[in-house]
């Protein structure tokens, strides 16, 4: 297996995902910078909240902030999420392969003797 996300990155990376509200942080950023401010109002929690959010997030390395003007905007880190989507896939990978394999037993035990 041949994984680009270091092990504590991927820790971070999917304990932030593992939050409703970061999951949907991302996805709004997604589709472009976004203030913390304009987060903040799309939420029923205070501005504080999401801004610990955002820093798990950044910290996760799925989001960077820059400061512009008086506003700190959220940009997602596309790489980021591209690695953990690999290292997902080289999992299921893993998995199929062992669900395959435990089909051909069972397949080739059926007209073993009993």
């Amino acid at each position: 297996m041949v994984v680009d996300l270091h092990p504590a990155q991927a820790d971070l990376v999917f304990h932030a995902l593992a939050d409703a509200t970061r999951r949907d942080i991302l996805t709004v950023a997604l589709a472009g910078e976004q203030s913390v401010s304009a987060l903040a109002r799309r939420y029923p929690i205070s501005l504080p909240a999401v801004q610990k959010h955002v820093t798990v997030l950044e910290r996760a390395g799925l989001v960077t902030k820059h400061r512009h003007g008086r506003e700190q905007l959220v940009r997602v880190e596309i790489d980021t999420l591209d690695r953990a989507r690999r290292l997902l896939d080289e999992l299921e990978a893993v998995w199929r392969e062992r669900v395959g394999r435990i089909d051909a037993i069972l397949s080739t035990n059926e007209g073993a003797p009993k």
